[in-house]
């Protein structure tokens, strides 16, 4: 039997919050979802809840705000538009009226300075924000950092090993039945990278950890243009 025809029933376009339909205007002004999400620091996710769980109440003023530098003001990079958005946004409160923690996954930094952040496919094919906290801490306490990268053999320049790709670290490399290898470029031995640095880089590409990481693997002559990351690790020590 035929499913019978619903009346009277509101489409489901018409039941979005206020924070789902300014997200839908800022797409039609063709911006994405990951985009939003940069534009309010936060994961790519949180901007699919605000149509699938209602989310996003705390961030409608931030995205009137956003949607009207774009349809007025003619601000259309993402930097720009994410001060506008952090200078609207409100965090939660709870019930005694104190200020909420924000939900994310702890990146703690030990008072020896070490640290660890790994994300996977799915966060790296959205920035690996969660790893910016990680860096941006690392710079503040003046630290050093070392990342490790996997991606398809093809997409490395240097043979496996080889010096010139990662000096004195060559017994980092980890090749996987998949034709996927892992190298590491940096470390406490070799002095590794000025997290400062990194973290500038990371600012640059508008908070993307896995573009910057990226740009600078392209820059220094270690991997293709067009070579897909498809995973990232960030360490961090304090410099003896």
């Amino acid at each position: 039997m035929p499913p019978r025809p619903r009346h009277n029933q509101p489409s489901k376009r018409a039941q979005l919050n206020e924070a789902a339909r300014l997200a839908d205007r800022l797409q039609q002004a063709g911006y994405t979802k990951r985009d939003i999400a940069r534009i309010i620091d936060r994961d790519p996710s949180l901007v699919s809840q605000f149509y699938t769980r209602n989310k996003g109440a705390a961030f409608v003023p931030a995205l009137q705000q956003v949607l009207n530098a774009v349809e007025t003001g003619g601000i259309t990079d993402l930097p720009g538009l994410a001060a506008i958005a952090a200078r609207h946004t409100t965090r939660r409160t709870t019930a005694s009226g104190a200020r909420a923690r924000v939900r994310t996954r702890a990146l703690l930094i030990t008072p020896t300075g070490s640290g660890t952040g790994r994300v996977g496919a799915q966060a790296i094919a959205s920035g690996s924000s969660r790893l910016r906290p990680l860096i941006a801490e690392a710079a503040r306490q003046g630290l050093r950092l070392a990342f490790t990268v996997r991606l398809a053999k093809t997409g490395y320049l240097h043979p496996s090993g080889s010096r010139t790709d990662s000096p004195g670290i060559r017994r980092d490399v980890i090749q996987r039945a998949d034709h996927t290898e892992e190298r590491s470029y940096g470390s406490a031995q070799t002095g590794g990278h000025d997290a400062a640095d990194f973290a500038r880089r990371v600012d640059a590409a508008g908070g993307d950890v896995t573009a910057a990481v990226h740009q600078w693997l392209v820059d220094t002559g270690r991997i293709r243009p067009d070579a897909h990351i498809l995973h990232l690790e960030v360490r961090t020590w304090r410099p003896r």
